[in-house]
């Protein structure tokens, strides 16, 4: 709601520069095209509570997403720039740490850090740390820009709702309680850019389901079309500890964010040759688990349709309440 206001604001023709996109498609980030090469420049801020989580901490939380945006619109990331803000007083042990982790992301995946910046807030003003970082990356032909089509198999790189999981687990005091739940913040460079670099033309939209999880990635995408998503309930992935912990939570697991998973739209021909390359790239859990449709009535058009595990039809929308301060 707020981008939509802020798009609103801004005129059409400011909104994206060439023949590439930004504002007018709301995708994971923007595209200036140069001849048959593009650049995609993904932004995003970090704020999450508490900022040292199982499995990792805002520092790789951010790196992994700079990263991954980049990567669900085709391009290789090869840059990151970073805006810190840190409370007054903030440990200086805790600031290297995450400072630590950030770089080590980079280095691993070979990305350069060009520049930053680093700012101190009064005690109290802020909670710690927030985190802003700039990924910038580089593609060939057409870009991924999310577009789903009649047709369309909804393809998950692997087990969804596994860091929004690890910090609810964090926020209630529980996680020394659950070892084996842990966010799942990882870069998709390796596993699921080949594949799109392979099947460019048969991926009509990816996207990294942070937050609001599937749940929410699905809704928009189908959001003001004449299209319907189905999906079967019993072929998403997840893995039998965080479905136990969030049954007792009462929590839908679609609903949470993932921070090393991958959703994507494919051509039907083509979704068994995406679960098996990504499945070969380490992600074993890869599976085809819905469809797109045409709207079977005018009701359910723009609208995510989960079938249950016992055969029922459920609308599948995304939470009105959300855990705060999660990505």
């Amino acid at each position: 709601m707020v981008k939509r206001l802020i798009v609103s604001r801004v005129p059409e023709g400011l909104r994206r520069v060439g023949g590439g996109c930004g504002l007018d498609v709301l995708d994971d980030g923007a595209v200036i095209r140069f001849g048959d090469r593009f650049l995609v420049v993904a932004t995003d801020s970090f704020t999450v509570n508490p900022p040292v989580f199982p499995g990792g901490d805002i520092g790789h939380l951010a790196a992994c997403g700079a990263i991954n945006d980049v990567v669900m619109m085709g391009a290789r990331p090869v840059a990151v720039m970073d805006a810190v803000v840190v409370e007054e007083g903030v440990e200086e042990g805790f600031l290297q740490r995450i400072i630590d982790s950030f770089v080590s992301v980079l280095e691993g995946e070979g990305v350069a850090l060009i520049g930053g910046d680093f700012k101190v807030m009064p005690k109290g003003a802020l909670d710690k740390v927030v985190i802003t970082a700039t990924g910038l990356g580089v593609g060939e032909g057409d870009p991924v820009i999310d577009v789903v089509r009649p047709g369309d198999k909804i393809v998950v790189s692997g087990p969804v709702g596994e860091h929004g999981a690890a910090i609810l687990a964090a926020q209630l005091g529980m996680a020394e309680d659950l070892p084996k739940i842990r966010s799942d913040s990882k870069p998709l460079t390796r596993s699921v850019l080949p594949v799109i670099n392979a099947l460019r033309e048969h991926i009509h939209a990816a996207r990294d389901p942070t937050r609001g999880g599937l749940a929410a990635t699905l809704n928009e995408w189908v959001d003001g079309t004449n299209l319907t998503i189905v999906i079967r309930r019993a072929e998403v992935p997840v893995r039998d500890e965080v479905r136990e912990f969030l049954d007792a939570m009462g929590v839908d697991p679609l609903n949470l964010a993932c921070e090393g998973v991958a959703v994507l739209a494919v051509s039907p021909e083509v979704a068994e040759d995406v679960v098996r390359e990504l499945r070969r790239a380490g992600e074993a859990h890869a599976a085809v688990v819905g469809e797109v449709v045409e709207a079977p009535t005018p009701l359910l058009s723009g609208r995510v349709v989960a079938v249950t595990e016992v055969g029922g039809k459920v609308l599948l929308e995304p939470s009105p309440v959300n855990l705060p301060r999660i990505c």
